[in-house]
């Protein structure tokens, strides 16, 4: 249904004035290195050399450009609900953006339902349903019309468009607001709205990104109900977001992107069970929390102690039974336990394996 290969995105814009040397190519800041990396790590392409190749065809990377996503492997089945997991900046958006056609890749290829993203693009985009981060109607039309002008896109007649509309918005539960203001709409009525117009020309996929971020509680849980049945419908479904719980629950495989590099890609069951450790220690410290992991870091049958303002995270082999190693750890650094929890690995505990930091 959904495949990329070596799929790759270099967004251009160094933060420098570029420098065009006599033979084409971009002449670097005195003292800049062509290797050089962002000091958030993320990956970046360089030297007026350097050069990517897609496909058969070859495109020439600017000095000191953002490399968004590198060399992307994907293979998404029909009826699947996938993830990509990742916390912001990670190249998930940028993902997204390439698999709808809005972003042309640098490096790769991509196809999704039987089409190739760049040269089969227009059929393409008949073929999926995109709901963006951020709700964006039409303001200036009620929410029928909304969806009616939405079906016109795709040749659909107004009264084909309107019943279609009408059953959509009876089965989100926003069809006593047919008539409304779309600014009348909550958050979470705007967000199943947007799902209605992605369905109206029923395709084949459904791409959502980051569909619950602003959403409170109850609005988000209304929203996993929506999309729950959408998958017992056999929808195939492709989602972005950066809570660990919703992916777990919604997502019948995960890919986990970080800096643009897929980290991991499995059932959430099966990721859980590559974490390491078997017990979650969150020790909450008044004191130098860097020290007091540090000492931790060293107790028998921890294998990872990470710090996150004033909590200290350690991974635990020997269970509970590490904790008064712990506590002793942390006051030999000078600090003082104020709080404690003991958990089984999750999702974030992989991350955090994975790259040193949590999913913020």
């Amino acid at each position: 249904m959904i495949e990329t290969r070596a799929l790759g995105k270099v967004y251009l814009g160094s933060g420098f004035a570029r420098r065009r040397t006599p033979s084409g190519g971009v002449a670097l800041p005195a003292g800049a290195s062509p290797q050089w990396m962002s000091a958030a790590g993320a990956p970046r392409v360089s030297g007026p050399g350097a050069m990517a190749q897609t496909g058969g065809r070859m495109s020439p990377p600017r000095g000191m450009d953002i490399a968004a996503l590198v060399a992307l492997d994907l293979n998404i089945k029909e009826g699947e609900f996938f993830g990509l997991l990742g916390p912001n900046g990670a190249g998930k958006t940028t993902t997204i953006g390439i698999l709808t056609t809005r972003v042309r890749a640098t490096s790769g290829d991509a196809w999704v339902a039987g089409c190739h993203v760049s040269d089969n693009d227009v059929e393409l985009r008949r073929r999926i349903g995109v709901v963006p981060q951020r709700p964006n109607p039409d303001r200036g039309l009620n929410v029928l019309e909304n969806l009616v002008f939405h079906g016109a896109y795709f040749g659909l007649s107004t009264s084909e468009a309107t019943r279609r509309a009408m059953d959509l918005l009876g089965k989100f539960d926003i069809a006593d607001r047919v008539a409304s203001s779309v600014d009348a709409l909550s958050g979470g009525q705007q967000q199943r709205l947007m799902i209605a117009r992605a369905l109206l020309h029923e395709p084949q996929v459904l791409f959502l990104d980051e569909p619950t971020v602003g959403l409170d509680p109850q609005a988000r849980l209304a929203l996993w109900t929506i999309l729950r049945q959408l998958h017992a419908d056999g929808r195939t479904i492709v989602m972005t977001t950066h809570y660990m719980h919703e992916a777990d629950e919604l997502c019948d495989r995960l890919a986990i992107i970080d800096r643009g590099q897929l980290l991991a890609c499995d059932t959430p069951e099966k990721l859980r069970a590559q974490a390491p450790g078997t017990t979650v220690v969150e020790i909450e410290v008044e004191g130098d929390a860097a020290a007091a992991a540090a000492r931790c870091g060293a107790v028998p049958g921890v294998s990872s102690a990470t710090v996150s303002g004033n909590s200290v995270r350690a991974l635990s082999d020997r269970g509970g039974e590490a904790v008064p190693a712990l506590i002793r750890a942390i006051e030999g650094a000078g600090a003082r336990v104020t709080n404690m929890n003991l958990s089984s690995p999750s999702l974030e505990t992989l991350f955090v394996s994975l790259t040193g930091r949590r999913l913020d």
